[in-house]
């Protein structure tokens, strides 16, 4: 018996949440006293091995199939479908993402089994022994809400909260032995297939940048950003949006914060004129400081912030950037 855990990546470049996952599932095995291995899934994530061996990866399972050159929801699960039928696995997580509660989704549909998406790591408890329940915390309506949860099934299915655990490497690295494997792979496999990418931009993205200047009715026009894009280009990072800016078209759908948008992890998020409805918050959340702007002190992002300044962001934002060119002077 072992713990699985499905690595996230996107042609060959690992997504850091996978990371977060990997090292969910190695406490979990060592909680268990079993060993943890992964599956990687395309020919183009081999070389992510001997990184996954660091986080205590004792195994990489490989799938190799050419319809697997891209992302498929249908073509990773059956893969780990295939791996579950051959290994028989006491367990498998994925990231809680998108694609990893997609995946897993799939996964449990295949299996007809239960899944418990966005697992927090603490209040779990496993039982003595394979076919005993399992007690979970997971998260709900971004974080509002915790419900605790009893899983019985023979393999549980599970994607870790995101941001919620510290990718750590293992105290003892894993071999992280390559087991290559030939997936079975169903027709809907190859429904939707991805032919080709167009970069829009390239460089830092909203997911990935370390300092976020997000922007929300407050700014009033398309034009009020440009002061938040000055800002975020002397901090080396990018421009987000609340849902309501995308309403009015003010910014595309690419830029926004939230649960319908992307979640950012940012090291710093500056939060000029949103209100903070949970939508925005499920997004921003795993900022590690939030700094808001704001007129209002009773809005709810003043009040989860880290830090606020009360005052018109037509005049705080500004006023930051000169600051920051005052002192690199």
């Amino acid at each position: 018996m072992t713990v699985l855990a499905l690595i996230e990546h996107d042609r060959g470049r690992l997504v850091p949440a996978a990371l977060e996952s990997l090292t969910f599932g190695r406490q979990l095995a060592d909680r268990i006293g079993t060993e943890l291995e992964a599956v990687t899934i395309g020919s183009t994530a081999d070389g992510l091995a001997a990184h996954l061996g660091e986080f205590g990866a004792a195994t990489v399972h490989q799938a190799h199939h050419e319809l697997l050159a891209d992302f498929s929801a249908d073509g990773w699960a059956d893969s780990v479908v295939t791996l579950i039928g051959t290994g028989n696995p006491h367990a498998v997580v994925a990231s809680g993402t998108d694609r990893g509660n997609e995946v897993l989704a799939h996964v449990a549909a295949r299996l007809d089994a239960p899944f418990v998406a966005n697992v927090l790591p603490t209040g779990l408890e496993t039982g003595a022994d394979r076919n005993s329940p399992w007690h979970l915390t997971r998260v709900r309506w971004g974080g509002s809400l915790h419900e605790r949860a009893v899983l019985h099934a023979d393999v549980k299915l599970m994607t870790a909260a995101l941001h919620r655990v510290d990718a750590e490497r293992a105290d003892t690295p894993g071999p992280a032995t390559p087991a290559p494997f030939l997936p079975v792979l169903e027709e809907r496999a190859a429904i939707t297939i991805v032919r080709d990418r167009v970069e829009r931009t390239a460089g830092v993205t909203l997911a990935t940048a370390s300092v976020v200047v997000g922007g929300g009715r407050g700014v009033g026009s398309p034009e009020g950003f440009a002061p938040l894009e000055d800002l975020a280009q002397l901090l080396g990072g990018v421009v987000g949006c609340s849902r309501a800016v995308t309403n009015n078209g003010w910014r595309n759908h690419t830029d926004q914060v939230g649960q319908t948008g992307t979640r950012i992890s940012a090291d710093v998020y500056f939060a000029c004129g949103i209100s903070g409805a949970i939508q925005h918050w499920v997004g921003a959340s795993g900022a590690k400081c939030i700094i808001a702007i704001n007129t209002d002190p009773g809005a709810n992002i003043v009040t989860k912030a880290d830090y606020a300044v009360i005052g018109d962001l037509h005049e705080v934002v500004p006023a930051i950037a000169d600051e920051i060119r005052r002192r690199r002077d």
